[in-house]
Formats: structure tokens, sequence, C-alpha cells
């Protein structure tokens, strides 16, 4: 019984509550949740400090957020391989539609649609992939963190710039999907 309910997706009113009790460790012990400064405690690690002053600190006390990101891979792989009872993504039909639409799926098996995360091989498909990563790289380290780091850690510790960072993450959404997408994929 508790194994089938784990498989299912939590209610908000569950899930919730648990990311607020994490956050709220976590700020007793002084530590801010981002999974973005993995990478710059990474590049330390493997001596970048030794090219670039950026890189230069004491990488040891982030070692539990390293772990944090080893967890999300085992936790992710745990949750698809074990816990998942196989049935596709609860996807919402009017986006389903507008992708059809957009060209984007014929049909949808989970989260991503394969005509654009399976690399085919095509030039538009590798430069759009390219440009978009650039684009996150640099929108993280130049807003201070990634989406979930300033959305959930910076949000509850009543930070003003996550406040703006997730306000220009919500507009860039929404100018993403609604201008820019459709001109894309027309």
């Amino acid at each position: 019984m508790l194994l089938e309910y784990i498989k299912q997706p939590w209610p908000w009113y569950i899930s919730g509550p648990l990311i607020a009790f994490v956050m709220y460790l976590l700020l007793k012990q002084g530590k801010d949740f981002g999974m973005s400064n993995n990478l710059r405690t990474m590049c330390t690690v493997l001596g970048a400090g030794k090219s670039a002053s950026f890189f230069r600190f004491d990488w040891k006390s982030q070692v539990w957020n390293l772990l944090v990101v080893l967890g999300t891979v085992i936790g992710g792989f745990i949750a698809h391989y074990l816990l998942s009872d196989g049935s596709a993504a609860q996807i919402n039909e009017q986006s389903i539609t507008d992708l059809k639409q957009l060209g984007i799926i014929d049909h949808l098996q989970g989260y991503l649609p394969e005509s654009i995360f399976v690399f085919n091989g095509s030039l538009f498909q590798f430069s759009i992939l390219s440009i978009g990563g650039l684009f996150i790289g640099f929108g993280t380290r130049y807003a201070g963190g990634c989406s979930s780091g300033h959305a959930i850690s910076g949000l509850s510790n009543f930070q003003l710039p996550s406040l703006i960072a997730v306000i220009g993450f919500f507009l860039g959404g929404i100018i993403m999907v609604h201008f820019l997408f459709p001109l894309i994929f027309a």
C-alpha cells in the first residue's frame, strides 16, 4: 500500500510542506540551496583556481551541496526505474494540442518531446539547443543562481534580488512561449 502511494504524484499539500521543512533545516544551519553553485565547486575541485580567482574558495565547505547533487541523481534513478508505474506524463491537453500545432510533437511519451531532445543530426536542432544552453549558462551566472535556487532558497530568505530574478524568469518564459517559440518553430 505504501509503495503504491509513493509511486503516485504527490499532492501539493504534502510535497510543499516537505520542501519548506528542508528549507527550514538548511536555513537553520546557515546553508543556501542552489544547484548551480555545484558547477563552481566542481571546477574548483578539478583545479580551476589555478587560472581564475573566481574559483579560489574553500570548496570543502560546499561538500554538503555536492551530496545534494549526488542524492538528486540517485533519487532520480530510483524514482524512474524503481518507483515509476510506467504511465505517461499527465500534461494538460491544451499544451499537447499547442505543441502538435507547432510541429514539435506527434505523440508524447514523457516530459521531453523527442523532436527537440533526441538529437537527429540537424544543424537547426543543434543550434537551438546550443544557443539555449549558452543563454541558460549565462543567465544563471549573471543572476547569481538558477531558477530553483532563487525561487526556493532566495525567496524563502526574503532576498530582493531573488524576487527580481524570479519575476525575470517568468517574464522570459512568457515572452519565449508566446512570441519567440512560434517564430522558431513556425
